[in-house]
Protein backbone atom coordinates (compact mmCIF):
# COMPACT_ATOMS: atom_id res chain seq x y z
CA UNK A 1 0.00 0.00 0.00
CA UNK A 2 1.57 3.60 -0.54
CA UNK A 3 2.32 5.22 2.09
CA UNK A 4 0.21 8.45 3.01
CA UNK A 5 2.76 10.91 1.78
CA UNK A 6 2.49 10.34 -1.89
CA UNK A 7 -0.92 10.03 -2.14
CA UNK A 8 -0.78 13.98 -0.12
CA UNK A 9 1.53 14.58 -3.22
CA UNK A 10 -1.07 13.18 -5.79
CA UNK A 11 -3.92 14.65 -4.35
CA UNK A 12 -2.25 18.14 -3.86
CA UNK A 13 -1.48 18.73 -7.14
CA UNK A 14 -4.72 17.18 -8.98
CA UNK A 15 -7.29 18.73 -7.06
CA UNK A 16 -6.44 22.13 -7.85
CA UNK A 17 -6.36 21.59 -11.13
CA UNK A 18 -10.04 19.03 -11.75
CA UNK A 19 -11.59 22.15 -9.48
CA UNK A 20 -10.19 25.20 -12.68
CA UNK A 21 -11.81 22.36 -14.82
CA UNK A 22 -14.65 21.67 -13.66
CA UNK A 23 -15.77 25.21 -12.16
CA UNK A 24 -16.01 23.97 -8.48
CA UNK A 25 -14.99 26.89 -6.60
CA UNK A 26 -13.44 25.00 -3.65
CA UNK A 27 -13.35 21.58 -2.31
CA UNK A 28 -11.76 19.66 0.83
CA UNK A 29 -10.52 15.81 0.88
CA UNK A 30 -9.78 14.04 3.74
CA UNK A 31 -8.20 10.47 3.09
CA UNK A 32 -7.99 8.07 6.16
CA UNK A 33 -5.76 4.82 6.06
CA UNK A 34 -4.24 2.21 8.47
CA UNK A 35 -4.47 5.07 11.56
CA UNK A 36 -3.07 7.95 9.93
CA UNK A 37 -4.77 10.64 8.57
CA UNK A 38 -4.38 13.10 5.17
CA UNK A 39 -6.32 16.08 4.69
CA UNK A 40 -6.04 18.86 2.04
CA UNK A 41 -7.90 21.60 0.74
CA UNK A 42 -8.42 23.96 -2.65
CA UNK A 43 -10.47 26.75 -4.27
CA UNK A 44 -12.47 29.39 -1.98
CA UNK A 45 -15.21 29.36 -0.22
CA UNK A 46 -17.33 31.75 -2.05
CA UNK A 47 -17.27 33.28 -5.34
CA UNK A 48 -18.64 36.40 -3.45
CA UNK A 49 -16.44 36.37 -0.67
CA UNK A 50 -13.31 34.70 -2.30
CA UNK A 51 -12.33 33.34 0.75
CA UNK A 52 -9.62 30.50 0.57
CA UNK A 53 -10.96 26.77 1.57
CA UNK A 54 -8.71 25.46 3.86
CA UNK A 55 -8.47 21.74 5.56
CA UNK A 56 -10.18 23.38 8.77
CA UNK A 57 -13.19 24.44 6.84
CA UNK A 58 -16.59 23.10 7.49
CA UNK A 59 -18.95 21.88 4.00
CA UNK A 60 -22.19 20.78 4.40
CA UNK A 61 -22.05 16.82 4.06
CA UNK A 62 -26.01 16.45 3.22
CA UNK A 63 -27.44 13.17 3.14
CA UNK A 64 -24.55 11.45 4.53
CA UNK A 65 -26.08 12.96 7.57
CA UNK A 66 -28.61 9.76 7.42
CA UNK A 67 -25.55 7.16 8.31
CA UNK A 68 -25.65 9.60 11.39
CA UNK A 69 -28.60 9.27 12.25
CA UNK A 70 -28.75 6.04 11.59
CA UNK A 71 -26.30 5.02 14.40
CA UNK A 72 -27.81 7.42 16.80
CA UNK A 73 -30.62 4.53 16.10
CA UNK A 74 -28.04 2.27 16.63
CA UNK A 75 -27.38 3.25 20.03
CA UNK A 76 -30.44 3.39 21.26
CA UNK A 77 -31.01 -0.65 19.87
CA UNK A 78 -27.68 -1.25 21.84
CA UNK A 79 -29.05 0.56 24.98
CA UNK A 80 -32.32 -1.45 24.84
CA UNK A 81 -34.34 1.61 24.11
CA UNK A 82 -35.50 0.31 20.67
CA UNK A 83 -36.28 -2.58 18.52
CA UNK A 84 -35.00 -2.19 15.32
CA UNK A 85 -38.58 -4.47 14.12
CA UNK A 86 -40.97 -2.43 16.20
CA UNK A 87 -43.60 -0.76 14.57
CA UNK A 88 -42.44 3.48 14.30
CA UNK A 89 -46.00 3.82 16.43
CA UNK A 90 -44.90 1.30 19.08
CA UNK A 91 -42.15 5.12 19.69
CA UNK A 92 -44.55 7.57 18.19
CA UNK A 93 -48.33 6.36 18.80
CA UNK A 94 -49.69 9.50 17.13
CA UNK A 95 -47.86 8.74 13.90
CA UNK A 96 -49.61 8.65 10.76
CA UNK A 97 -49.91 8.74 6.76
CA UNK A 98 -52.77 9.87 4.23
CA UNK A 99 -52.53 5.78 4.32
CA UNK A 100 -53.07 4.56 7.88
CA UNK A 101 -53.12 1.39 7.74
CA UNK A 102 -49.27 1.21 6.78
CA UNK A 103 -48.35 3.62 8.65
CA UNK A 104 -49.49 1.57 11.61
CA UNK A 105 -47.53 -1.44 10.23
CA UNK A 106 -44.12 -0.03 8.94
CA UNK A 107 -40.95 -0.64 11.17
CA UNK A 108 -38.02 1.10 11.94
CA UNK A 109 -35.89 -1.04 9.95
CA UNK A 110 -37.74 0.14 6.82
CA UNK A 111 -37.05 3.76 7.48
CA UNK A 112 -33.68 3.11 7.70
CA UNK A 113 -33.49 1.13 4.55
CA UNK A 114 -35.57 2.83 2.37
CA UNK A 115 -38.49 0.63 2.10
CA UNK A 116 -41.45 2.20 3.65
CA UNK A 117 -42.85 3.36 0.91
CA UNK A 118 -44.16 6.67 1.35
CA UNK A 119 -43.35 9.83 -0.34
CA UNK A 120 -40.11 11.40 0.82
CA UNK A 121 -38.90 14.50 -0.80
CA UNK A 122 -41.25 16.79 1.77
CA UNK A 123 -39.27 19.63 2.68
CA UNK A 124 -41.96 21.30 5.14
CA UNK A 125 -40.27 24.55 7.27
CA UNK A 126 -41.50 24.22 10.59
CA UNK A 127 -39.66 26.71 12.16
CA UNK A 128 -35.84 27.05 13.82
CA UNK A 129 -36.96 26.54 17.29
CA UNK A 130 -36.13 22.96 18.95
CA UNK A 131 -39.82 21.43 18.32
CA UNK A 132 -39.58 21.47 14.27
CA UNK A 133 -39.08 18.05 13.44
CA UNK A 134 -42.19 16.86 15.70
CA UNK A 135 -44.16 19.96 13.71
CA UNK A 136 -42.74 18.32 10.90
CA UNK A 137 -43.88 14.93 11.10
CA UNK A 138 -47.05 15.89 12.25
CA UNK A 139 -47.83 17.35 8.33
CA UNK A 140 -46.76 13.85 7.08
CA UNK A 141 -50.20 12.76 7.81
CA UNK A 142 -51.36 13.39 4.48
CA UNK A 143 -48.09 12.23 2.44
CA UNK A 144 -49.58 9.71 -0.01
CA UNK A 145 -48.35 5.82 0.32
CA UNK A 146 -46.34 4.79 -2.99
CA UNK A 147 -46.05 1.15 -2.23
CA UNK A 148 -47.06 -1.03 0.41
CA UNK A 149 -43.76 -1.06 3.42
CA UNK A 150 -41.02 -3.54 2.68
CA UNK A 151 -42.08 -4.15 -1.02
CA UNK A 152 -39.07 -2.38 -2.17
CA UNK A 153 -36.66 0.37 -2.30
CA UNK A 154 -37.17 4.15 -2.67
CA UNK A 155 -34.84 6.75 -1.54
CA UNK A 156 -36.75 8.94 1.60
CA UNK A 157 -35.69 11.95 2.96
CA UNK A 158 -39.05 12.26 4.96
CA UNK A 159 -38.53 8.40 6.92
CA UNK A 160 -34.94 9.72 7.92
CA UNK A 161 -36.96 13.02 9.93
CA UNK A 162 -39.72 9.99 11.24
CA UNK A 163 -35.96 8.24 12.43
CA UNK A 164 -35.27 11.71 14.13
CA UNK A 165 -38.37 12.30 16.23
CA UNK A 166 -37.94 8.91 17.12
CA UNK A 167 -34.66 9.55 18.72
CA UNK A 168 -36.03 12.92 20.08
CA UNK A 169 -38.45 11.19 22.02
CA UNK A 170 -36.11 8.20 23.10
CA UNK A 171 -33.70 10.43 24.12
CA UNK A 172 -35.88 13.27 25.44
CA UNK A 173 -33.85 15.85 23.78
CA UNK A 174 -33.89 17.36 20.49
CA UNK A 175 -31.98 15.71 17.51
CA UNK A 176 -29.83 18.26 16.87
CA UNK A 177 -28.76 17.97 21.16
CA UNK A 178 -28.85 14.40 20.65
CA UNK A 179 -26.16 14.17 17.55
CA UNK A 180 -23.71 16.53 19.54
CA UNK A 181 -24.05 14.86 23.00
CA UNK A 182 -23.84 11.24 21.43
CA UNK A 183 -21.81 11.69 18.17
CA UNK A 184 -19.86 14.56 18.41
CA UNK A 185 -18.86 14.24 22.08
CA UNK A 186 -17.70 10.78 22.15
CA UNK A 187 -15.65 11.00 18.65
CA UNK A 188 -14.22 14.25 19.56
CA UNK A 189 -15.12 16.35 16.83
CA UNK A 190 -14.09 19.78 16.84
CA UNK A 191 -15.03 21.39 13.10
CA UNK A 192 -18.81 20.40 13.25
CA UNK A 193 -21.66 21.95 13.13
CA UNK A 194 -25.47 21.36 13.02
CA UNK A 195 -26.78 24.66 11.61
CA UNK A 196 -25.51 28.16 10.15
CA UNK A 197 -25.75 29.71 13.65
CA UNK A 198 -22.65 26.92 14.85
CA UNK A 199 -21.28 26.66 10.91
CA UNK A 200 -20.36 30.64 10.98
CA UNK A 201 -17.96 30.17 13.93
CA UNK A 202 -15.91 28.04 11.03
CA UNK A 203 -14.79 28.19 7.83
CA UNK A 204 -17.85 27.85 6.30
CA UNK A 205 -18.72 27.30 2.58
CA UNK A 206 -21.15 28.45 0.80
CA UNK A 207 -22.88 26.42 -2.31
CA UNK A 208 -23.33 27.55 -5.43
CA UNK A 209 -26.16 27.18 -8.28
CA UNK A 210 -25.03 26.89 -12.13
CA UNK A 211 -24.73 30.64 -13.99
CA UNK A 212 -26.84 31.24 -17.25
CA UNK A 213 -23.66 33.55 -17.81
CA UNK A 214 -21.28 33.09 -20.64
CA UNK A 215 -18.59 32.67 -18.46
CA UNK A 216 -20.04 29.79 -16.60
CA UNK A 217 -18.82 30.29 -13.15
CA UNK A 218 -21.29 28.71 -10.79
CA UNK A 219 -22.89 31.77 -8.52
CA UNK A 220 -23.19 31.64 -4.38
CA UNK A 221 -26.80 30.29 -3.71
CA UNK A 222 -29.55 32.69 -2.15
CA UNK A 223 -29.51 30.55 0.87
CA UNK A 224 -27.30 28.32 3.18
CA UNK A 225 -29.19 25.47 3.69
CA UNK A 226 -32.75 23.74 3.41
CA UNK A 227 -35.11 23.44 6.15
CA UNK A 228 -34.35 22.78 9.59
CA UNK A 229 -36.81 20.02 10.10
CA UNK A 230 -35.08 17.99 7.63
CA UNK A 231 -31.61 18.13 9.87
CA UNK A 232 -32.09 14.47 10.41
CA UNK A 233 -32.28 13.89 6.64
CA UNK A 234 -29.45 15.67 5.80
CA UNK A 235 -30.00 19.75 5.76
CA UNK A 236 -27.90 21.55 7.62
CA UNK A 237 -25.24 19.50 9.25
CA UNK A 238 -21.53 20.41 8.03
CA UNK A 239 -18.28 19.41 9.28
CA UNK A 240 -15.16 19.60 8.01
CA UNK A 241 -13.91 15.94 6.11
CA UNK A 242 -11.28 15.29 8.95
CA UNK A 243 -14.27 15.10 10.95
CA UNK A 244 -16.27 12.73 8.95
CA UNK A 245 -13.45 10.32 8.17
CA UNK A 246 -13.27 10.14 12.02
CA UNK A 247 -16.86 9.04 12.15
CA UNK A 248 -16.27 6.52 9.38
CA UNK A 249 -13.03 5.56 11.33
CA UNK A 250 -15.31 4.67 14.08
CA UNK A 251 -17.35 1.90 11.92
CA UNK A 252 -13.83 0.91 10.23
CA UNK A 253 -12.62 0.15 14.38
CA UNK A 254 -16.09 -1.84 15.73
CA UNK A 255 -17.43 1.15 17.24
CA UNK A 256 -14.66 2.95 19.01
CA UNK A 257 -13.62 6.12 18.91
CA UNK A 258 -9.63 6.55 18.27
CA UNK A 259 -8.66 7.25 22.21
CA UNK A 260 -10.78 3.94 22.50
CA UNK A 261 -14.12 5.04 23.66
CA UNK A 262 -16.99 3.16 23.03
CA UNK A 263 -19.39 4.55 20.56
CA UNK A 264 -21.66 1.60 19.03
CA UNK A 265 -21.42 -2.00 19.68
CA UNK A 266 -19.35 -4.02 17.31
CA UNK A 267 -22.84 -5.93 15.96
CA UNK A 268 -24.26 -3.19 15.56
CA UNK A 269 -21.99 -1.68 13.16
CA UNK A 270 -21.91 -5.23 11.52
CA UNK A 271 -25.59 -4.62 11.48
CA UNK A 272 -25.55 -1.43 9.58
CA UNK A 273 -23.21 -2.89 6.25
CA UNK A 274 -25.52 -5.76 5.97
CA UNK A 275 -27.26 -5.61 2.87
CA UNK A 276 -31.13 -5.34 3.59
CA UNK A 277 -32.21 -4.39 -0.11
CA UNK A 278 -31.02 -4.72 -3.42
CA UNK A 279 -31.25 -1.69 -5.76
CA UNK A 280 -32.17 -1.28 -9.30
CA UNK A 281 -29.47 -0.43 -11.79
CA UNK A 282 -29.32 3.00 -10.89
CA UNK A 283 -25.87 3.52 -12.89
CA UNK A 284 -23.69 5.85 -10.01
CA UNK A 285 -25.75 4.44 -6.93
CA UNK A 286 -25.21 1.21 -5.05
CA UNK A 287 -25.95 -1.89 -5.62
CA UNK A 288 -27.83 -2.67 -1.89
CA UNK A 289 -28.67 -0.62 0.93
CA UNK A 290 -28.26 -1.21 4.66
CA UNK A 291 -29.65 0.01 8.01
CA UNK A 292 -28.35 3.66 6.79
CA UNK A 293 -25.04 2.60 4.74
CA UNK A 294 -25.51 3.00 0.93
CA UNK A 295 -23.41 -0.49 -0.31
CA UNK A 296 -20.92 -0.84 -3.40
CA UNK A 297 -20.00 -4.28 -4.68
CA UNK A 298 -17.48 -3.47 -6.84
CA UNK A 299 -14.47 -5.34 -8.48
CA UNK A 300 -11.85 -5.63 -5.21
CA UNK A 301 -14.61 -5.65 -2.85
CA UNK A 302 -17.49 -4.95 -0.51
CA UNK A 303 -17.48 -0.46 -0.20
CA UNK A 304 -20.25 0.87 1.76
CA UNK A 305 -20.44 5.03 2.25
CA UNK A 306 -23.02 7.56 0.94
CA UNK A 307 -23.56 10.69 -0.92
CA UNK A 308 -24.98 14.19 -0.26
CA UNK A 309 -26.18 17.18 -1.91
CA UNK A 310 -27.57 20.38 0.05
CA UNK A 311 -28.10 24.10 -1.74
CA UNK A 312 -24.99 23.69 -4.42
CA UNK A 313 -23.15 21.60 -1.81
CA UNK A 314 -22.16 17.97 -2.65
CA UNK A 315 -20.33 15.39 -0.35
CA UNK A 316 -18.84 12.10 -0.98
CA UNK A 317 -17.57 9.22 1.21
CA UNK A 318 -16.19 5.59 0.42
CA UNK A 319 -15.13 3.07 3.37
CA UNK A 320 -13.63 -0.06 2.53
CA UNK A 321 -13.91 -2.37 5.52
CA UNK A 322 -10.99 -4.77 5.92
CA UNK A 323 -8.60 -2.38 4.15
CA UNK A 324 -9.03 -0.01 6.83
CA UNK A 325 -9.46 2.61 4.36
CA UNK A 326 -12.28 5.79 4.08
CA UNK A 327 -12.25 9.11 1.42
CA UNK A 328 -14.33 12.14 1.81
CA UNK A 329 -14.83 14.76 -0.45
CA UNK A 330 -16.25 18.00 0.18
CA UNK A 331 -17.39 20.21 -2.49
CA UNK A 332 -19.35 23.85 -3.21
CA UNK A 333 -20.75 23.67 -6.80
CA UNK A 334 -20.02 23.37 -10.55
CA UNK A 335 -19.25 19.62 -11.49
CA UNK A 336 -18.57 17.47 -8.37
CA UNK A 337 -19.34 14.30 -9.91
CA UNK A 338 -16.35 14.47 -12.47
CA UNK A 339 -13.87 15.37 -9.54
CA UNK A 340 -15.29 12.53 -7.58
CA UNK A 341 -14.84 9.75 -9.80
CA UNK A 342 -11.58 11.15 -10.80
CA UNK A 343 -10.38 11.65 -7.09
CA UNK A 344 -11.85 7.96 -6.17
CA UNK A 345 -10.83 5.97 -9.13
CA UNK A 346 -7.18 6.79 -8.13
CA UNK A 347 -7.37 6.86 -4.58
CA UNK A 348 -9.34 3.13 -4.10
CA UNK A 349 -7.11 1.64 -6.88
CA UNK A 350 -4.10 3.16 -4.50
CA UNK A 351 -5.21 1.99 -1.14
CA UNK A 352 -7.42 -0.78 -1.34
CA UNK A 353 -7.10 -2.06 -4.94
CA UNK A 354 -10.95 -1.45 -5.68
CA UNK A 355 -11.82 -0.61 -9.16
CA UNK A 356 -14.25 2.24 -9.36
CA UNK A 357 -16.36 0.23 -12.01
CA UNK A 358 -17.82 2.87 -15.02
CA UNK A 359 -21.22 4.05 -15.32
CA UNK A 360 -23.59 3.17 -17.86
CA UNK A 361 -23.58 4.30 -21.09
CA UNK A 362 -25.80 4.29 -24.23
CA UNK A 363 -25.50 2.38 -26.81
CA UNK A 364 -23.44 3.52 -29.58
CA UNK A 365 -26.57 3.17 -32.86
CA UNK A 366 -29.77 3.06 -30.25
CA UNK A 367 -32.64 1.21 -31.84
CA UNK A 368 -36.13 2.45 -32.45
CA UNK A 369 -38.28 0.56 -29.80
CA UNK A 370 -42.43 0.80 -28.78
CA UNK A 371 -42.15 2.85 -25.85
CA UNK A 372 -46.19 2.34 -25.41
CA UNK A 373 -45.52 0.78 -21.91
CA UNK A 374 -43.36 3.72 -20.26
CA UNK A 375 -45.75 6.75 -21.92
CA UNK A 376 -47.45 9.05 -19.09
CA UNK A 377 -46.91 11.05 -16.74
CA UNK A 378 -45.21 10.16 -13.03
CA UNK A 379 -45.43 12.45 -10.56
CA UNK A 380 -45.03 13.60 -6.53
CA UNK A 381 -45.41 17.24 -4.84
CA UNK A 382 -41.74 17.93 -5.95
CA UNK A 383 -41.84 17.24 -9.86
CA UNK A 384 -44.10 15.87 -12.89
CA UNK A 385 -42.25 13.51 -15.14
CA UNK A 386 -43.58 12.97 -18.59
CA UNK A 387 -42.54 10.12 -20.94
CA UNK A 388 -43.69 10.79 -24.35
CA UNK A 389 -42.48 9.11 -27.88
CA UNK A 390 -42.68 11.55 -31.23
CA UNK A 391 -44.08 10.46 -34.46
CA UNK A 392 -39.87 9.71 -35.19
CA UNK A 393 -39.85 7.33 -32.37
CA UNK A 394 -38.05 9.40 -30.22
CA UNK A 395 -38.77 9.23 -26.53
CA UNK A 396 -38.24 12.15 -24.76
CA UNK A 397 -38.64 12.99 -20.66
CA UNK A 398 -39.71 16.20 -19.25
CA UNK A 399 -39.40 17.08 -15.85
CA UNK A 400 -41.11 19.69 -14.80
CA UNK A 401 -39.88 20.67 -10.92
CA UNK A 402 -42.91 21.29 -8.68
CA UNK A 403 -43.17 23.38 -5.19
CA UNK A 404 -40.01 24.44 -3.02
CA UNK A 405 -38.01 22.74 -6.10
CA UNK A 406 -39.72 25.08 -8.41
CA UNK A 407 -38.55 28.06 -6.46
CA UNK A 408 -34.79 26.87 -6.12
CA UNK A 409 -34.08 25.26 -9.57
CA UNK A 410 -37.54 26.76 -12.16
CA UNK A 411 -36.34 25.30 -15.45
CA UNK A 412 -37.99 22.18 -17.29
CA UNK A 413 -35.65 19.80 -18.87
CA UNK A 414 -36.45 17.94 -21.75
CA UNK A 415 -34.18 14.61 -22.60
CA UNK A 416 -34.11 12.50 -25.09
CA UNK A 417 -34.28 8.47 -23.68
CA UNK A 418 -32.86 5.66 -25.68
CA UNK A 419 -33.13 2.09 -25.09
CA UNK A 420 -30.37 0.01 -22.34
CA UNK A 421 -31.59 -3.11 -21.50
CA UNK A 422 -35.10 -4.70 -20.06
CA UNK A 423 -37.02 -2.03 -18.79
CA UNK A 424 -34.20 0.59 -18.36
CA UNK A 425 -34.19 3.41 -20.22
CA UNK A 426 -31.08 5.79 -20.48
CA UNK A 427 -30.24 9.66 -21.58
CA UNK A 428 -28.73 9.98 -25.17
CA UNK A 429 -26.89 12.88 -23.80
CA UNK A 430 -25.36 13.26 -20.22
CA UNK A 431 -25.33 15.72 -17.51
CA UNK A 432 -22.68 16.15 -15.69
CA UNK A 433 -20.72 13.84 -17.79
CA UNK A 434 -23.03 11.01 -16.39
CA UNK A 435 -25.92 9.34 -17.81
CA UNK A 436 -28.72 8.62 -15.01
CA UNK A 437 -30.67 5.39 -16.26
CA UNK A 438 -34.19 5.54 -15.57
CA UNK A 439 -36.07 2.32 -14.44
CA UNK A 440 -39.71 1.22 -15.45
CA UNK A 441 -41.29 -0.85 -12.78
CA UNK A 442 -44.05 -2.76 -11.81
CA UNK A 443 -47.39 -2.36 -13.64
CA UNK A 444 -50.43 -0.45 -13.38
CA UNK A 445 -53.13 -3.06 -14.36
CA UNK A 446 -53.31 -2.62 -17.98
CA UNK A 447 -49.80 -3.63 -18.80
CA UNK A 448 -48.18 -0.24 -18.50
CA UNK A 449 -45.50 0.71 -15.82
CA UNK A 450 -46.30 1.89 -12.59
CA UNK A 451 -43.37 3.73 -11.47
CA UNK A 452 -40.33 5.31 -12.69
CA UNK A 453 -37.06 4.85 -10.82
CA UNK A 454 -34.50 6.64 -10.27
CA UNK A 455 -33.45 6.13 -6.94
CA UNK A 456 -36.93 7.17 -6.00
CA UNK A 457 -40.25 5.60 -7.19
CA UNK A 458 -42.29 8.20 -8.79
CA UNK A 459 -45.77 6.61 -9.48
CA UNK A 460 -47.69 7.08 -12.92
CA UNK A 461 -50.49 9.42 -12.38
CA UNK A 462 -51.86 9.51 -16.09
Amino acid sequence: MPHLDDISGWVSEKLPALLAEHKVPGAAVAVYANGEVFDFASGVLSHATGVEATADSVFQIGSITKTWTATLVMQLADEGLLDLDATVVTYLPDFDLADSEAARTMTVRQLLCHKAGFEGDIFTDTGNNDDCVRKYVETLRTDPQLFPPGEMFSYNNAGYCVLGRIIEVLRGKPWDQALRDHLFAPLGLTHAATDANSAILFRAAVGHLPNPDADGLPVPAPMWSLVKSNGPAGAMLAMRPRDLVAFARMHLSGGRAEDGTKVLSESSVTAMREQQVTLPPLGLMGTHWGLGWELFDWPGGLVFGHDGGTVGQSAFLRIVPGRDVAIALLTNGGNPIAVYFEIFRHLLKELADIDLPATPVPPETPSRFDATKYVGTYANSMGKTEISQDVDGRVWMTDTPLGELAELIGEVEKTELVHLENDTLIPATPKYGIYLPQVFIGDDGSGRSLYIHSGRATRRAG
